[in-house]
């Protein structure tokens, strides 16, 4: 459960613990093609080299064939699907070398908003947020069966994947107490308020246009593939599907996102037009599997929620601490202005990480809505231009032991909300022999635990500095030299 601070400069200091209201951006740079929790570079001994290897699917070798018929794969084209230990994957027929072209694919084959405006139901999707048209879009195409020029596609797609929005509710359970379900259900929540009102206004009105009947859990299906398989930072593209580009998986080893990009390129015997163009960021022997990075950016539970995995790096592991200045407080409306003078408002979120130092706005931001008190003054305008200033060094022991206490305590009621310890995490880990929805499941909350003691120990040592700490007061009588060597102050006499 996220943990929403609201400190107070007195004695009611209280915490309040609330979810954070979920964002939703389809900037991923890269899907899954099947849910995964495994990485590995070595050869794949299953490579696929007839298209009537037993190990691949009757409908990926299909699809396979439609990207051949329809010149999206050619003779040049140096990959091919394999099975591989995330479940499929593209397998390299040839030695390629860094940042080569491993498949280009015309825009007249990416489903996203033109896609959407140029079918059928473009007239009635196009004030539609844009996942929204492109989700009715692939359960137009799919209900469509045969009749869909997308039917080879969407015969390959999986009918879910190991995303947190796929869990049953005791499959939840597992992740009791962490950040990642309260995110999961506010975006199941949205998904459905979403839903409803597209059926409402859009679906049933139409029914000319949508002769079938799509069910919350169809939209979830289509949400689903958009969250995990939708490119973008592509020239005017925030949300586009490549097919065959999403069969690529993605691995820790890859450290850049600069691997595809919009291209023009022949796109037939006498035109051109946009290709999407993906580059092989790492040089490979025939045999190994391509990999990109889908994005460097994103947490463990980022990942979990939208492609349905995790790694096993520590390094991804994030607890966002929220902290708010109360309404309540009755210097609101001058901690708010302070706030916004430094780009930061009346919430502000932190993103802790494993082994980092804390956000450098973080301790001022706290600071900031402890201050009351004999330190109010500080609130004043003279000192409006330079407080933030103020705020980077201690302000006073009772501000910082009161930053250290409410932190502390909210760390404390977030670590009781989980149904096991960090131990018993470890135990199972060791033991082994866990479903891909378990091992996110205990990867997401040993994590969270592990950042929320880092935080705790971070402010545990705070507070036992707090006798030896030089605070603001100390430091002004040191800038005006009323304080001498030792530390004493120095009284001058009249004479």
């Amino acid at each position: 459960m996220t943990t929403l601070l609201s400190l107070h400069p007195s004695s009611s200091s209280s915490i309040l613990i609330n979810p954070i209201k979920p964002h939703f951006y389809f900037y991923n740079k890269k899907p899954t093609f099947h849910h995964f929790n495994k990485r590995s570079f070595s050869k794949i001994n299953s490579v696929l080299s007839t298209e009537t290897d037993p190990k691949i699917s009757k409908e990926v070798q299909t699809f396979w064939q439609w990207l051949k018929d329809e010149k999206i794969v050619t003779s040049k084209t140096p990959v091919k699907p394999g099975v591989v230990p995330e479940g499929l994957g593209l397998i390299a027929t040839r030695d390629i070398a860094k940042n080569e072209v491993v498949l280009e694919v015309s825009k007249k084959f990416w489903i996203n908003p033109d896609a959407v405006a140029a079918s059928e139901i473009g007239n009635v999707c196009s004030g539609l947020k844009p996942w929204i048209s492109v989700a009715l879009y692939l359960l137009l195409e799919k209900f469509k069966g045969d009749d869909s020029k997308l039917k080879y596609y969407i015969n390959v797609l999986p009918k879910s994947t190991d995303s947190t929005i796929f869990w049953s509710e005791e499959e939840l359970l597992e992740i009791q107490g962490t950040q990642l379900l309260s995110t999961t259900l506010g975006v199941k929540e949205y998904v459905q308020s979403e839903f409803l009102k597209v059926e409402n206004e859009i679906i049933l009105p139409n029914k000319q246009l949508f002769p079938f009947t799509i069910t919350l859990d169809d939209f979830f299906w289509a949400f689903g593939m958009l969250r995990s398989r939708a490119f973008s930072r592509l020239r005017n593209q925030n949300l586009v599907i490549i097919p065959f580009a999403d069969m690529i998986n993605h691995s820790a080893r890859v450290t850049t996102e600069d691997h595809a990009q919009e291209v023009q390129g022949p796109a037939g015997l006498f035109s051109w037009d946009y290709l999407f163009s993906l580059r092989s960021p790492l040089s490979l022997k025939a045999g190994e599997q391509v990999f990109i990075q889908y994005d460097l950016n994103k947490s463990n539970a980022d990942m979990a929620l939208d492609y349905g995995f995790i790694e096993s790096s520590s390094e991804r592991d994030a607890f966002t601490l929220t902290l708010e200045i109360s309404e309540s407080d009755e210097f609101y409306s001058d901690k708010l202005d302070i706030a916004e003078l430094n780009g930061l408002g009346e919430s502000a979120y932190f993103d802790i990480k494993n082994g980092q130092s804390l956000p450098p706005s973080m301790i001022p931001y706290l600071r900031l809505i402890a201050l009351g008190g004999t330190d109010a003054f500080l609130l004043e305008s003279i000192f409006r231009n330079s407080i933030w200033e103020f705020l980077e060094s201690p302000i006073s022991r009772p501000n910082e032991e009161l930053i250290c206490q409410v932190v502390r305590n909210a760390c404390k009621s977030a670590l009781s909300g989980y149904h096991t310890t960090i131990e018993e995490d470890e135990k199972l880990k060791e033991e082994g022999n866990m479903s891909p929805r378990l091992e996110i499941a205990i990867g997401i909350r040993s994590g969270e635990k592990k950042l929320l003691q880092q935080i705790d120990d971070i402010f545990k040592d705070r507070e036992s500095e707090l006798d030896v700490l030089e605070y603001y007061q100390e430091r002004r009588l040191k800038g005006l030299g009323l304080v001498g060597e030792q530390g004493d102050i120095i009284f001058w006499e009249p004479k």
